[in-house]
């Protein structure tokens, strides 16, 4: 089956002025995709990482791209196509507390 990664943009004042009942049913879908085999877990403190040339890694504290708002978390999914990966994520706290959520298909090679 397709696999997809996700990534989910938002913040505590987005969160914070969705109903309580609408982030119930958020995190109630984010439980179900946990069931379904989901890896999903909260973003942390990122690091860049270069070795051009293979002369030697060079690292860097942050994020590499920037964005209005902060990166939530991410995950990898399961699903039979893009239209079913837009429908399960379209659910979820990032969707609906008035985030965003970025779905690519992840090609294996």
């Amino acid at each position: 089956m397709p696999k997809f990664i996700t990534i989910g943009y938002g913040d505590r004042a987005g969160y914070e002025r969705t109903a309580p009942a609408l982030r119930d049913a958020a995190h109630a879908q984010d439980r179900a995709l946990l069931k379904r085999g989901t890896l999903m877990g909260i973003a942390g403190a990122p690091v860049q990482v270069r070795n051009a040339d293979a002369a030697g890694t060079e690292t860097k504290a942050g994020p590499f791209m920037s964005s209005s708002l902060p990166v939530a978390g991410f995950a990898v999914i399961e699903a039979a196509d893009l239209a079913e990966a837009i429908e399960l994520v379209s659910r979820t706290p990032c969707a609906v507390a008035h985030g965003v959520v970025e779905v690519w298909p992840l090609e294996i090679s």
